[in-house]
């Protein structure tokens, strides 16, 4: 799968182990098990290969209403115990987004996904 990144700083959070590590406050475990998951996304061939994971907890996000995550989904850096995640949207082969974006009807066929930020859901 290809993958996108939001801003070079989300590029070198997921591509560099010590940027990594300064993200999770030198946490080298969580730093490694960001890069897994990133390697897990560019080896698969669609989504729904990390969807059926059980491990990743591919989950949909809601924002209340506002829409600031609308078409964004979810998945653990490590584990549900552990409050980091990796938020990303299903693009299309022209690297658009999907409006709606049902994911059950498209996850046969998202081979390109942007990740938009590594990120402390409880901050």
């Amino acid at each position: 799968m290809e993958i996108i990144y939001s801003d070079s700083k989300v590029e070198n959070q997921c591509t560099s182990i010590k940027n990594a590590q300064k993200l999770f406050g030198g946490n080298k475990a969580l730093a490694l098990s960001l890069h897994a998951r990133i390697a897990a996304l560019s080896s698969a061939e669609i989504i729904k290969d990390i969807i059926v994971q059980p491990q990743f907890r591919f989950h949909e996000l809601h924002d209340k209403g506002k829409n600031k995550y609308k078409g964004y989904f979810a998945i653990d850096v490590k584990t549900k115990k552990e409050p980091w995640r990796i938020i990303l949207r299903p693009l299309d082969d022209n690297k658009k987004t999907f409006d709606p974006c049902n994911i059950d009807e498209i996850a046969g066929t998202v081979e390109i996904v942007e990740i938009k930020e590594v990120s402390n859901h409880y901050e």
